[in-house]
């Protein structure tokens, strides 16, 4: 018997149980991620002026009329003053000032429209105009450390164990997050934010081999699209955590609570038994397999601890990201996948913090983004399920990339072809790598997916070179991994690999949708 048959046979509440805290802790992930929208945001904002007694009998209009200049729309600047004030435009506010060269940038700091926000970054330190890169800079420390971050967890959960490295996420993100809510300068924030990247990406890298290391073949599509699901709801909490919580102190507070929660669930998830059973903890495995037996009411279950030992016999030794490169055909699927996944996270994210593109008010914005990607999953399932895991990733890739390209038109369509690829990748990859290489190759991918998501604010500020630069870019980079994805192999109704000799094979086993092989 092999191991996919035996969860065929014994599977039934004790894996929904595991697969809804996994689901449980799924959700602290996007309201860290996609964080940046409400903890960096910019209000809208002029330079402070200072009082002047000729400023007495003057209504706050008209101190800016002769204060501020104007924008080509008739908005005041964000940016520039007058150096001395030009009363002349009282008379007529289409004038243009008496000098050009009267024009500076703000002396004397900015003053906010507080009427959306309580408080930001931006306005905490004044993260505007000149400053404006340090505020974008912000989401790229963050994911510099979930990428820092994929490559520590994604070795140490393959050499120590899923649900330890999982813990120690969670651990750790309570206390950076903590730290991050309670900073008192830019500097504290940045290093502390990057380090509460480092901690989640453990759980971004865990959570969804885990729980399908725990369900047969015909199994994977369902929890590797309800954990996804999990995600967009976690969207939607972060848009009603953002609109009840406008400082952004206790904001951080709101969002890394429920990783206690998630801490305090986690005990009761088991280690994987594949991975115990590919590492010889096999005794180990068993008492977790006679556990998930007697849960699933299998009272007449009965193997010998010994059984899969067989199966796995040639996998001792030791690996790390090198492995993924020494054989042929592991080599072209890790390069593969490492530009199918930048390309999914740059676009994703390109996409997911520009939400001023839905023309709605940045709450809603959030909201109906977490929203549309719902019913997008629900249309993947049906699709990796019909017509495969590849054409799936490609063609989701590149109607992303187009819908970028016509993003004010085509912003949810493309929110939603975005959520679908982001949804796809992690699923396929998991059932790309075997067993005692898949964390490392998720860690691997994982560095790619985060780097692309590191890079992807900074492509904001292109627009100042060209306005739409940025919508460019993110549209050539969606198109061309989604191009690349056509050469990774299928993985539909295909078992998991669990050794490097079942990824060289020429043809891995099949099962066929009744379960046999």
């Amino acid at each position: 018997m092999r191991f996919e048959d035996l969860l065929l046979e014994i599977g039934g509440r004790f894996q929904i149980l595991i697969l809804a805290v996994l689901c449980l802790l799924r959700i602290n992930l996007p309201m860290h991620f996609l964080l940046h929208n409400f903890l960096a945001a910019i209000p809208s904002h002029h330079c402070a002026i200072p009082h002047q007694e000729a400023f007495v009998n003057l209504t706050m209009e008209e101190v800016l009329l002769i204060s501020i200049p104007r924008k080509p729309d008739g908005t005041f600047s964000s940016c520039e003053m007058f150096s001395q004030p030009q009363f002349h435009l009282l008379l007529n506010s289409s004038l243009q000032p008496e000098n050009k060269s009267i024009i500076q940038h703000c002396q004397h700091g900015w003053v906010y429209d507080h009427s959306q926000f309580t408080s930001t970054i931006s306005t905490q330190w004044d993260l505007v105009c000149e400053q404006r890169g340090l505020n974008q800079a912000t989401a790229t420390f963050f994911f510099i450390g979930v990428t820092m971050g994929a490559m520590v967890f994604g070795y140490l959960s393959d050499r120590f164990g899923r649900k330890t490295m999982l813990q120690l996420s969670l651990v750790c993100s309570v206390v950076f997050g903590m730290l991050s809510a309670a900073s008192v300068s830019y500097t504290m924030l940045a290093i502390t934010r990057t380090l509460t990247g480092v901690a989640l990406s453990g759980i971004s890298l865990i959570v969804v081999p885990l729980g399908m290391e725990w369900v047969d073949v015909q199994h994977r599509t369902f929890t590797g699209i309800l954990t996804s699901i999990f995600w967009s709801v976690g969207n939607m909490l972060l848009a009603l955590a953002a609109y009840l919580v406008r400082e952004w102190h206790w904001l951080l507070v709101a969002v890394t609570g429920p990783c206690l929660l998630s801490i305090v669930c986690l005990w009761w998830v088991p280690e994987s038994a594949r991975w115990l059973i590919a590492k010889g903890k096999v005794k180990q495995a068993h008492r977790h397999l006679l556990r998930c037996a007697r849960i699933n009411g299998r009272k007449d279950f009965d193997v010998s601890p010994e059984y899969p030992l067989n199966e796995y016999k040639n996998m001792g030794g030791s690996y790390s990201y090198i492995s993924l490169f020494r054989t042929p055909v592991l080599r072209k699927i890790s390069l593969c996948s490492g530009v199918v996944w930048f390309g999914v996270a740059f676009s994703y994210y390109g996409m997911s913090m520009n939400l001023t593109g839905f023309g709605l008010n940045i709450y809603l914005s959030q909201f109906v983004f977490g929203i549309i990607e719902i019913p997008a999953k629900m249309v993947m399932y049906v699709l990796v399920n019909r017509v495969g895991r590849r054409q799936s990733q490609a063609w989701t890739l590149i109607l992303t990339g187009l819908s970028l390209l016509l993003y004010t038109a085509l912003a949810k369509v493309g929110g939603g072809f975005s959520e679908a690829a982001f949804t796809t990748v992690y699923l396929y990859t998991s059932e790309l790598y075997p067993t005692i290489l898949r964390q490392n190759g998720m860690g691997y991918t994982s560095f790619m997916a985060r780097l692309g998501g590191a890079l992807a604010p900074l492509v904001f500020l292109l627009d100042e070179a060209w306005r739409s630069l940025p919508e460019v870019t993110y549209c050539g980079v969606a198109v061309c991994s989604g191009a690349v994805a056509f050469l990774l192999p299928e993985t539909l109704n295909v078992r998991l690999p669990e050794g490097i000799e079942d990824i060289e094979k020429p043809q891995r086993q099949v099962r066929t949708p009744a379960g046999r092989s």
